[in-house]
């Protein structure tokens, strides 16, 4: 008689949480004044209960950013996060409740969650990344990058699932998608190639540190598109830049596919109303 197989222990089951086990919800907003619902300016009632949208006693997201949006489809967005899914929701609901619903209506919004990318590279594998690259093994060269790497990389992937927004003036966001089509499918190609792709794509980005920020959020299983591409600039020509040096690279030029571009200011919720020419003519 054979003897019985030893049973495989059953995988504990995972605790009922809206909170992500890594990274935070990520919201972003955007909306537009309702001219034919609001033929003039907004009440001194509604004008504070837009500026305490933007600041809640209550519920307060750990990230909250505003902008006012050039070009006709949207007059302002706003990027809301926190570990909580409810508590960026808020922000949303406050903007649509107590009247302001009446003549502000949502334009687009996108669901997703911060994330470290499975491409950033481990300290090891961008050691080996060096040595393909040409650094020989023994350099003291190699050494120092590499340590200096192994120090930065805790940083980085606090930057990437927890991200201090920069008071910078300007930002772009787009969402995008990998694409599917006939000789131009991402995920049929083996991770070694994607790898390669996305750290030359990452070399490219590295060229405008200090002039953008960046935040790539994934909306897979959440939203219609893939991800969300959310860009600070210290000045508005950076993202244009940044954005046409990146398009060169095989992983965007093949593979990358662009939804709708929105660009915005920082603006505080009064910048808004003055910008939008909806606030009450009270002081």
């Amino acid at each position: 008689m054979n003897a019985p197989q030893a049973q495989r222990p059953a995988p504990a089951p995972a605790e009922n949480s809206v909170v992500p086990e890594n990274g935070w919800h990520c919201g972003h907003f955007f909306y537009r004044f309702d001219r034919d619902a609001l033929p003039d300016r907004l009440s001194d009632d509604l004008a504070q209960r837009f500026r305490e949208a933007f600041a809640p006693a209550e519920s307060v997201p750990q990230r909250l950013a505003s902008y006012w949006i050039s070009g006709h489809e949207v007059d302002f967005g706003v990027m809301v996060m926190d570990p909580d899914p409810a508590v960026v929701d808020s922000i949303h609901q406050r903007l649509q409740s107590g009247g302001l619903g009446k003549v502000i209506k949502p334009a687009w919004s996108f669901v997703s969650i911060s994330e470290v990318s499975e491409y950033v590279p481990s300290v090891e594998q961008y050691r080996e990344r060096l040595i393909r690259e040409g650094t020989q093994p023994d350099a003291p060269e190699l050494a120092a990058k590499v340590a200096a790497y192994e120090r930065r990389l805790p940083m980085m992937n606090q930057q990437r699932l927890k991200p201090e927004i920069p008071d910078w003036p300007a930002a772009c966001f787009y969402p995008m998608n990998k694409s599917r089509v006939p000789g131009a499918n991402w995920f049929s190609e083996p991770f070694s190639r994607r790898n390669a792709m996305m750290a030359q794509h990452a070399q490219s980005g590295i060229a405008f540190a200090n002039r953008v920020s960046q935040l790539i959020s994934v909306g897979v299983g959440l939203d219609d598109w893939e991800w969300m591409v959310t860009l600070w600039a210290r000045n508005p020509q950076f993202l244009k830049d940044i954005v046409y040096q990146m398009r060169f690279d095989e992983a965007s030029a093949k593979y990358a596919e662009f939804g709708p571009f929105y660009v915005g200011y920082q603006a505080d919720a009064d910048a808004i109303m003055r910008h939008c020419r909806v606030a009450p003519t009270t002081p």
